[in-house]
């Protein structure tokens, strides 16, 4: 009978039975903070410390061996350095444990190859007999639901647990506790805090396909420091889509990705950043910048609001905490909502004639004389059909102020619409009452906007999630070797895949050259060197643009002939090619990412591609719909539809071209590794669009 492979992950989050290896009395030690939380937080399987040299630890039976245990236990804790814990792995997989839990650190994280060396020979053995491993160098797994907290973190004695609808899984131990802490400081239970470490066996993506299968999580955090199983992860978002379940990520090493990927070809733009980007967007996961970021989201996930929409409506006693708002409200794209007429018509009737009712609503400082003022005017908003979400600023408020009625009311006012609200409140007193009612709120309108924007920003990347049901990547690995073919061959790989290239002549003689300006039709056109060992033209000088008449392309063959031979370069040939018109130079790339398989970056082209990138990358599956909302993204987006009376831009036919090209880096038969599409030049609406120039590298077999 074949198992599911996520049945050791269900045991790991509700074991029957854990063992302790390296067992300690001193409940501040690694050894005995587990045997310690296991107590405390209500485990109700067995626990079987492991200390040979002791009868009892911490009031409990010891035992000398793995051996000397009355059963095999479902988990076991190895709390022992070095090679006793490599000795420990092995021992508890030849014993049938379902899982082991690895404390002990100076491995693979290292970098030292001998200590790498022990953590693969651990992985070896754990795999051979079955049993799978979180670790090394993990600080343990903590699930608050049923009392399983094998785990040595000084977090959860400073910070009361509370079970709740949070989960966090993290490769860092100090990233699985520090969001435990802050969302715990907002009044938030956790159930999950999970931190597996080295990632040796299991990864963090992995153990996520067993977390999101718990019915009463309504939110999971992940920090993640590498992503080398993203199937894993595309896994665990699918069964959190078909639950409704959120999940956000915070990934670590965005600059240095940025830095490691200055390259000098458009394929390389799809830098690894920028893949796990597109790769979260198409699962439906919110990935944030920061832990604030991630904190700050959390409770309104927590709400079961059903966003409908971005039109925000803001309220508030401060003047200029309405321009403010209207500031975030544009940095967070959550446009003001007009109220309609009748609306604030109702609302002149409430306020003093000094007040604003346009949105935001300014009430002013009468709100310290009239403190009525403010819930006689939500049930009128909360009838007006324009917003969406609404925001409540309390610049100040305290003495004089009934600031218990003000929360009240937002709380009712929120229950009545159904609708996402948050307020902002810099005295803790005044915020310390609407969070007492239930309402979201922050030190800042920046703050609660932001956060709000964020969340309704999710909503609607998790409903596009579950109606595309994006599959997993597709994993291909790059080739060892490759080469790069000249451009006339690229420009016919590009051809037989449907993708219109440039009117194009290959010449090997000054003759030859003239023949082909005839054969072109005349007019302008281009004349460049053809070799498969130069990528990059320009560089070299020989390239002639403009050229128009047959002794023309006669000299500019053998000025382009001699600059190369000036640069200690041999041509294959001459290329003479007609002038492409359009309105814009796009390009397209394509790479074999080691991770994600194939990938297709496109945006704006030219010869500053490099110097100002503006692309975007797509993952499979290449459809032209996926390509244009992608382009859509882009600062270039405004010109593809046409500005100051320009037509707009032929942006089905880039999109089929692209389209193309993802098939062809896709398609393993055609042992393409990587190739490069620029520029491509782009007519208006029904003029197509055309490959100008392309570089295509193939694979070698070695």
């Amino acid at each position: 009978m074949k198992t599911d492979p996520r049945d050791a992950l269900r045991v790991a989050l509700a074991p029957r039975s854990i063992a302790v290896i390296g067992a300690s009395e001193n409940a501040n030690k690694i050894g005995g903070r587990p045997i310690a939380y296991l107590s405390r937080f209500g485990f109700r399987g067995a626990v079987y410390p492991i200390n040979p040299a002791r009868e009892t630890v911490q009031g409990l039976q010891a035992f000398a061996s793995l051996s000397a245990l009355p059963a095999v236990p479902d988990v076991a804790v190895i709390a022992v350095p070095g090679q006793l814990a490599v000795d420990a792995v092995a021992e508890c997989a030849a014993a049938g444990v379902t899982l082991a839990i690895v404390m002990a650190s100076g491995f693979g994280e290292t970098g030292d190859p001998a200590a790498k060396a022990q953590e693969l020979a651990m992985v070896a053995s754990a795999r051979a007999a079955g049993m799978r491993m979180v670790g090394p160098n993990s600080q343990g797994l903590a699930n608050f639901g049923n009392g399983a907290v094998p785990n040595f973190s000084t977090m959860f004695v400073d910070t009361p647990a509370l079970d709740g609808p949070v989960g966090i899984i993290s490769q860092s131990g100090a990233m699985s506790v520090i969001p435990y802490g802050l969302l715990r400081g907002r009044g938030i239970g956790v159930r999950h805090a999970h931190a597996t470490g080295n990632d040796a066996d299991i990864t963090v993506c992995e153990l996520a396909t067993a977390v999101v299968e718990d019915p009463d999580l309504k939110l999971l955090l992940l920090y993640l420091e590498g992503l080398p199983d993203p199937h894993n992860l595309a896994e665990a978002a699918r069964i959190a889509r078909r639950r409704n379940l959120p999940i956000v990520a915070l990934k670590s090493g965005r600059s240095q990705a940025g830095a490691e990927a200055a390259r000098s070809h458009t394929g390389s733009l799809a830098t690894e950043d920028r893949v796990v980007d597109a790769f979260l967007e198409d699962q439906g996961i919110w990935r944030v910048r920061t832990m604030a970021e991630m904190v700050d989201m959390a409770e309104l996930y927590l709400k079961g609001w059903t966003p409908k929409g971005r039109r925000l409506v803001a309220i508030s006693n401060s003047g200029a905490v309405c321009v403010m708002t209207a500031d975030a409200a544009t940095d967070a794209d959550m446009p003001l909502a007009p109220l309609s007429d009748a609306t604030q018509t109702e609302l002149r009737t409430i306020l003093p004639g000094f007040a604003t009712t346009r949105n935001p609503v300014d009430i002013t400082a009468a709100l310290l004389s009239n403190s009525n003022l403010f819930g006689a005017i939500l049930p009128v908003i909360a009838k007006d059909p324009a917003a969406d979400a609404f925001f409540i600023g309390v610049a100040v408020a305290g003495a004089g102020y009934d600031v218990e009625a003000f929360a009240r009311d937002s709380a009712s006012f929120a229950a009545e619409t159904g609708k996402p609200l948050v307020a902002a409140a810099s005295q803790a007193a005044v915020a310390e009452r609407f969070k007492a009612h239930g309402v979201s709120v922050y030190p800042t309108e920046g703050q609660a906007i932001r956060a709000l924007g964020q969340y309704v920003s999710h909503s609607e990347r998790l409903r596009a999630a579950q109606a595309a049901d994006p599959p997993p990547p597709i994993r291909r690995t790059p080739p060892a070797a490759t080469r790069m073919l000249d451009e006339a061959a690229s420009l016919a790989v590009l051809a037989e895949r449907g993708v219109p290239v440039v009117a194009h002549r290959v010449c090997v003689s000054a003759a030859c050259a003239r023949t082909a300006y005839a054969a072109l039709g005349g007019g302008r056109v281009v004349v460049k060197g053809c070799s498969s060992r130069i990528a990059h033209k320009s560089e070299l000088g020989i390239v002639r643009v403009g050229v128009e008449s047959a002794d023309g392309v006669e000299a500019a063959y053998r000025e382009v002939v001699a600059a190369a031979a000036r640069g200690g370069e041999t041509l294959d040939a001459v290329i003479v090619a007609s002038m492409a018109r359009g309105r814009r130079e796009l390009m397209i790339g394509a790479h074999l990412d080691p991770t994600f398989g194939p990938v297709l970056v496109v945006g704006d082209g030219g010869k500053y591609v490099e110097a100002m990138p503006d692309a975007a990358t797509v993952l499979a599956p290449f459809t032209p719909e996926r390509i244009e909302r992608a382009l859509r993204r882009l600062r270039i987006a405004p010109l593809l539809d046409g500005v100051r009376g320009e037509p707009p831009m032929d942006v089905e036919a880039f999109c089929r071209a692209a389209a193309a090209v993802g098939t062809l880096i896709a398609d393993p038969a055609a042992g393409i590794a990587s190739l490069d599409v620029n520029p491509v030049i782009v007519g208006a609406r029904g003029e197509g669009c055309v490959a100008v120039d392309a570089l295509v590298f193939r694979a070698v077999a070695l």
